[in-house]
């Protein structure tokens, strides 16, 4: 069934699919829609679903890992400074091994205060243990939705799906809505491993000491770097079902290209768009487009940018008194050893933070400024800053 709906909506239809059990909300623009809409749906009976209403997005957090412990299908939403809050429980969600699943709808950190999209929120969380997937469009919230429930509970890890705030959150575009029947043969009910129970116990978050802790880590590091290949395994499974996927990276008239931007995100439609034009009139560029950043899905982009002359990185976050855009430090780590002839001239673009505008003529200046230079005058190259 198609529907038209905007991307927070998105979200709920793919959790009420996923048939979640327990929800905790607390309300944040501009994600609040998400878990308003999923509250009705509780409310009438749609989805026979807990639906916790908390003080903060801290106890958001940790009324899912209690419901999770507890062994049952476990989901939120928040945004920026609820992301923020969150921040000590995103910890003990992964390191305690619960596949919850949260849709944040990135929104600029304060102050100053802003409601309007970039992606430092959860950027800045991409060490606490969460597997991160990034969407371009609301086909692509709903779908990876309901496959981030499955592969959070085949590897016993959380899942973040992103989206970009008003851009995708509040524009309505028409989603292919799969049905319930076909939702739940790829994904049955939850059945956990490990959970509270009289009858069998077991501890979540006891105290460890030094001579376990590091095993616990090394632990769930080796199980977040299985994510890439059962991410590939499960929306293999939902392609033969519905004929969509999405990748790790999606490449774009990439076959001769000698110049490659490198977007996440809604930017990635307004560069497609604008690589189209740059091919039409002769010019030999090509679009890569990152959808898992945690874990960084070093081998296939090492693979596709190999021997590209020029990259440029465009980066709706910043990282103070770091290298500039975030994507772009992650990509110069990735691309660091490869051989000096194989290696491209990487150019880090740092742009519309808070919601600015990242128009074609945007793109435009930053394919001219790559295509000018042979080598980058700076790491962070800031795109659209009045002077």
């Amino acid at each position: 069934m198609k529907k038209v709906m905007i991307g927070n909506h998105a979200v709920s239809q793919g959790v009420k699919l996923a048939r979640a059990e327990v929800i905790s909300a607390y309300p944040i623009t501009p994600q609040t829609q998400i878990v308003e809409a999923l509250s009705e749906m509780c409310a009438s009976g749609e989805l026979p679903a807990r639906f916790i209403k908390v003080e903060s997005e801290h106890s958001a957090m940790a009324a899912c890992v209690g419901a999770s412990a507890a062994g049952a299908r476990a989901f939120t939403a928040t945004s920026s400074q609820g992301l923020a809050l969150m921040h000590e429980m995103l910890h003990w969600a992964s390191a305690a091994r619960h596949p919850i699943v949260m849709a944040d709808v990135n929104r600029a950190l304060g102050p100053g205060w802003n409601i309007w999209t970039d992606q430092t929120d959860t950027l800045a969380q991409r060490d606490t243990g969460w597997i991160q997937l990034y969407c371009e469009n609301n086909q692509e919230v709903i779908d990876t939705t309901i496959m981030a429930f499955k592969i959070a509970e085949r590897l016993d890890l959380p899942v973040m799906l992103v989206l970009d705030a008003f851009y995708l959150s509040h524009t309505s575009e028409p989603v292919d809505i799969p049905e319930q029947e076909l939702v739940d043969g790829f994904l049955p009910k939850r059945q956990a491993r490990y959970k509270l129970d009289i009858n069998e116990p077991h501890a979540f978050g006891a105290l460890v000491r030094p001579d376990d802790f590091m095993e616990m880590r090394q632990g769930l590091h080796k199980a977040i770097r299985e994510a890439a290949s059962v991410y590939l395994e499960v929306e293999a499974e939902w392609a033969a079902l519905t004929g969509r996927s999405y990748g790790l990276i999606a490449p774009y008239r990439m076959e001769d290209a000698e110049l490659v931007l490198v977007t996440s995100g809604t930017i990635s439609s307004t560069a497609r768009y604008v690589i189209d034009q740059r091919r039409a009139a002769g010019e030999k560029v090509g679009l890569l487009k990152i959808k898992m950043f945690r874990p960084f899905p070093t081998d296939v982009l090492r693979s596709a940018l190999r021997g590209i002359p020029r990259v440029g990185v465009i980066d709706r976050n910043m990282s103070p008194g770091g290298m500039g855009g975030i994507f772009a430090e992650e990509l110069r780590s990735a691309l660091y050893d490869l051989p000096d002839e194989e290696r491209p001239a990487l150019f880090g673009y740092v742009v519309g933070l808070g919601g600015r505008d990242v128009t074609p003529a945007t793109i435009s200046e930053i394919i001219d400024h790559t295509q000018a230079e042979a080598q980058a005058e700076q790491t962070d190259l800031w795109v659209g800053v009045k002077a």
